[in-house]
C-alpha cells in the first residue's frame, strides 16, 4: 500500500466506521456465536503474497461483525460506558501516524509535554487541589496510565515502596521479605476485582472491608480494622477508596477515611474510574469532596468522557514517590535534559516502557468539544439514567435497589433471586438489548448503564419495554 493508495482507503476506512456507526442500532447488540467461531472461518496460516483490501473487507463482515458485541450501540446498557467520539479517532489517527515510543522526553518532546499539559487541563476541569497540579510546582503531577486497574497496581507499589524506605530507615537491619510479610492494604468489598489483583502482584494482604446500608465504606470501619492488625503485629500501609463503585456506583465515605489514612500514615488512593468524569460537573464536584487527602487519584476518560480508550488519567501529590518505586535508567535511555529538573520521563511513571502519543486524542476531544460540550454531555446522559429509574418506580412489580446518583440504575424484580437471574437471562438471549448482573448483600441485580454516546430518550423506553414485557411473561409463568 503506497501513499496514494492509502488515501483512497483511508477515505473508504471513514465511510465504513461512519456507516457502521450511523446504522449500529440495526445490529443485534450481542453476538449469537459459540467459542472457537472465528478458527474455521479463516485459513490455519497468514497468506504468503499480499490479499485485496477489498477482500479484507469483505471479511470484516464475514468474519469480524457477526462475533462482536456492539458496545457503541444505545441498546447496550452493560458494564460502564466505552466512550469514543469522532474528535478521538481523530487525534488517535494521528497518533497512529506519528508513531512514536514516548517513554522519555527525548524519545519525543510533545508527547510528554502535551502529556503533562493535558493532565494539568483535566486537573482544573475538575477542581483538583494544586498539589496534583504539575504547573503548580509543588511536586505533584499527571499521567496517562492504560486502565484503573494500572494504575492502582502504580499506587499501590508506590505506597509499598514508601512504607518500606521508612521502615528501613529506622531499622536499617529488617530486610525487605520480612517488612513485606507484615504489611497489610485495605479495600472495600465493593471494590473492582483489580484492587484484590494488585494486592495479589504485589505480594501483600489485601483485607476487604465490610459497607455500610448503600454500599459504602465508612471511616469507622477502617479504624477497627487498623486497631484489629496492629494488635497483630502487622503494618497497614495502603488504603483504596472507590468513588462510584461497579456493582451499584456507591460512594466510598473519603471524608472520613482521608483524615485516618493522614494520621496513620497510610497511602490513600481513589479509584473513580466510571464516577470521575462526572465531577467536571459543578453540582457533581462534592462528591469528590476529600480528595485533598489522597496520595493519588485516578479515573479514565475512556468510560464517560469521550476519550477512547484506552486513557486512565492518575495524579499523585509526590511524584518523587511514585519515581522512586520504579526509577530505572540503563545508559541507553540517558539523555542531556534528564536531571535539568525541567521534564518528565514517564517511563517512570508505569510499568511498561514504552507508552503510545495518548494525550493527541485528549487534546482534540477538550478542544473540539470544550468543556461545556463534556458537561452537556455527562448531565444528559444522568438525566436518561433518571428516565429509567422513575419508568422502573412506576412498576409495582419491580424495585430500585440503590440511590441513582449518576448514570447507572441498580433495580430488581420484587421477589427471589432465581426469578431475576431468568429475567435477565432471557432480556439478553432476545439481542434486542444488552445488560449484566451484580450481587448487593444476598440480592441478585440487574445494572442499567447509559453508555453510548448517541442514547436517546427513545432507546431507554425501548429497553424498559422489553424488560417489562419479558417480566409480564416471567410473572405469569410463575403463578
Amino acid at each position: 500500500m503506497d501513499f496514494e493508495e492509502f488515501r483512497t482507503r483511508g477515505k473508504e476506512m471513514v465511510d465504513y466506521i461512519t456507516d457502521y456507526l450511523k446504522s449500529i442500532d440495526q445490529r443485534p447488540v450481542y453476538p449469537t456465536v459459540q467459542p472457537g467461531y472465528l478458527r474455521p472461518l479463516i485459513p490455519d496460516s497468514a497468506p504468503l503474497e499480499p490479499d485485496s483490501f477489498e477482500d479484507l473487507m469483505k471479511d470484516v463482515e464475514r468474519v469480524i461483525m457477526p462475533g462482536v458485541t456492539h458496545w457503541q450501540s444505545p441498546h447496550f446498557h452493560a458494564y460502564f460506558p466505552a466512550a469514543t467520539s469522532f474528535p478521538g479517532f481523530l487525534g488517535d489517527m494521528l497518533s497512529g501516524a506519528i508513531g512514536c515510543i514516548g517513554f522519555s522526553w527525548a524519545a519525543s518532546p510533545a508527547c510528554t509535554e502535551l502529556e503533562t499539559v493535558m493532565l494539568d487541563w483535566l486537573g482544573k476541569m475538575l477542581n483538583l487541589p494544586e498539589d496534583f497540579v504539575a504547573g503548580s510546582g509543588r511536586g505533584g503531577g499527571g499521567v496517562i496510565q492504560g486502565t484503573a486497574s494500572e494504575s492502582t497496581l502504580v499506587a499501590l507499589l508506590s505506597a509499598r515502596k514508601k512504607m518500606i524506605t521508612q521502615i528501613q530507615a529506622n531499622c536499617p537491619d529488617l530486610e525487605e521479605v520480612m517488612i513485606m510479610s507484615k504489611l497489610v492494604a485495605y479495600t472495600s468489598e465493593q471494590s473492582h476485582s483489580s484492587v484484590e489483583r494488585a494486592g495479589l502482584i504485589a505480594g501483600v494482604k489485601m483485607r476487604k472491608l465490610p459497607t455500610d446500608e448503600k454500599f459504602s465504606l465508612r471511616g469507622e470501619t477502617l479504624s477497627r480494622a487498623l486497631e484489629e492488625d496492629k494488635a497483630l503485629d502487622l503494618i497497614p500501609f495502603y488504603l483504596c477508596a472507590t468513588l462510584g463503585t461497579t456493582p451499584s456506583c456507591a460512594f466510598d465515605n473519603i471524608m472520613e477515611l482521608g483524615p485516618i489514612c493522614t494520621s496513620q500514615n497510610i497511602w490513600m488512593h481513589i479509584d473513580a474510574a466510571y464516577a470521575g468524569s462526572a465531577f467536571i460537573c459543578p453540582e457533581f464536584r462534592p462528591l469528590l469532596n476529600g480528595v485533598e487527602f489522597a496520595d493519588s487519584f485516578n479515573f479514565n476518560p475512556h468510560k464517560w468522557l469521550l476519550v477512547n480508550f484506552d486513557c486512565s488519567a492518575m495524579w499523585v501529590k509526590k511524584r518523587s514517590e511514585l519515581v522512586g518505586a520504579f526509577k530505572m535508567d540503563p545508559l541507553y535511555l540517558k539523555h542531556d535534559h534528564q536531571d535539568s529538573g525541567l521534564i518528565t520521563d514517564y517511563r517512570h511513571w508505569q510499568i511498561p516502557l514504552g507508552r503510545r502519543f495518548r494525550s493527541l486524542k485528549m487534546w482534540f476531544v477538550f478542544r473540539l468539544y470544550g468543556v461545556k460540550g463534556l458537561q452537556e454531555h455527562i448531565r444528559k446522559q444522568v438525566n436518561l439514567a433518571h428516565e429509567f429509574e422513575s419508568l422502573v418506580r412506576q412498576d409495582e412489580q419491580f424495585e430500585i435497589v440503590n440511590d441513582v446518583i449518576l448514570g447507572l440504575v441498580c433495580f430488581r424484580l420484587k421477589g427471589s433471586n432465581d426469578l431475576n437471574e431468568n429475567l435477565i437471562k432471557r432480556v439478553n438471549e432476545m439481542r434486542k438489548i444488552h445488560i449484566v448482573p451484580c450481587q448487593l448483600q444476598d440480592k441478585f441485580v440487574l445494572r442499567f448503564a447509559i453508555c453510548a454516546r448517541t442514547v436517546e430518550s427513545e432507546h431507554v423506553q425501548y429497553a424498559w419495554q422489553n424488560i417489562k414485557e419479558i417480566a409480564t411473561v416471567l410473572q405469569q409463568d410463575h403463578q
